[in-house]
């Protein structure tokens, strides 16, 4: 074989260190979720002053291996160096439903985190059925994300979703007759009732954004197959709800639905802030004389406090709850049944949990 006719060499894919920081120019650190950033960063200067000689901070990333978790690890690891140091944890959970795929997924994830020098640790999801739901799972993988972070102690947990999330999930929880409070979510600072933290930076961004800039990075990323298919509600929206409604409204709608989510997270706080003011719940006990005149939805709030303080494992239906609701905004004595020998009695303008 002549020079001329000698094959042309194929080009080396680049290292993830050089994907990682071609990537991060294309998705500049101004375009992360504002809230979150200040966040991590306030809590990394409250840790220096805590342990001055730390080099990093107490930090976890979620890690499955899809395009939105490693661009999150990507855009990490290189925003790190310089700003909160690069000792962090990736945390990635094989949910062993897709057999080889899932491990193959955990492999490369492992080999990911090994080229950038990043510490990886994973699990198994033994109690894993082939029938399990998708709340099942997500339901799994975070017990293992909050078991990993208090055996480690760490604080934050970084988290890939992205504002077609955003749109999916208003979608879904409208579907279900969410408040404000769900229809906030996914929330970019969510404070865990462990003390825990989850920050999710990528809000203001798309996937197909996200993609574009991977591609042209030299990355690749595992695809889940089941993201094709319609057995889970989350994959049914994305695929036909959510490109129907961008067609009809002829507008970004993934931008309107993120501008939605923050105004519908400013009104909750607004009302979270009027109940904390009102203070109407002394231990187990709702003083419902501090709720008089107020609006109907400062009482659902109230409500709500109180049963999770008072019955929080209560399987109150949705019809009972309003059933509930009603009786204390009437005022008058009465008995109402939780369920499993428990009563809400409301005696003398105070709402208590009677046990029988």
């Amino acid at each position: 074989m002549t020079k001329r006719q000698r094959r042309p060499r194929h080009r080396r894919p680049p290292g993830w260190p050089a994907v990682a920081t071609a990537f991060v120019r294309r998705i500049s650190h101004g375009a992360l979720h504002p809230a979150a950033m200040q966040h991590a960063l306030a809590d990394w200067e409250r840790e220096k002053r805590r342990r001055p000689r730390a080099e990093a901070p107490r930090w976890a990333l979620a890690f499955s291996g899809g395009a939105d978790s490693l661009a999150l690890l990507l855009i990490f690891w290189a925003e790190a160096e310089g700003r909160w140091g690069r000792d962090f944890v990736a945390l990635h959970f094989n949910h062993c439903l897709r057999g080889r795929a899932a491990d193959a997924d955990e492999r490369f994830c492992r080999k990911v985190c090994a080229a950038l020098g990043v510490k990886f640790v994973s699990a198994r999801w033994t109690a894993a059925r082939a029938d399990a739901s998708e709340a099942e799972a997500r339901a799994a993988r975070h017990e293992f994300f909050a078991r990993e972070m208090k055996r480690r102690r760490l604080r934050l947990l970084w988290l890939g979703h992205q504002q077609d999330d955003i749109a999916e999930t208003l979608l879904m929880r409208l579907a279900r007759g969410s408040g404000t409070g769900g229809l906030a979510a996914p929330r970019p600072v969510q404070p865990q009732a462990d003390g825990r933290v989850h920050l999710r930076p990528l809000l203001t961004l798309k996937k197909a954004d996200l993609v574009a800039a991977l591609r042209a990075s030299g990355a690749h990323w595992c695809e889940d197959a089941t993201n094709a298919g319609d057995a889970y509600l989350r994959n049914r929206v994305r695929r036909a709800v959510v490109p129907a409604w961008a067609r009809a409204a002829g507008r970004d709608v993934l931008a309107g639905a993120a501008l939605a989510r923050e105004r519908l997270e400013e009104d909750d706080a607004a009302l979270e802030a009027w109940l904390d003011q009102l203070a109407p719940l002394r231990g187990r006990t709702l003083d419902l004389a501090r709720l008089t005149g107020k609006p109907r939805a400062v009482w659902r709030r109230a409500l709500h406090r109180w049963l999770l303080a008072a019955r929080p494992t209560t399987d109150l239906s949705r019809q009972g709850f309003e059933q509930l609701l009603a009786a204390i905004e009437r005022g008058r004595d009465t008995r109402f049944s939780l369920g499993a020998k428990a009563f809400a009695v409301v005696r003398a303008g105070k709402l208590s949990l009677k046990r029988t």
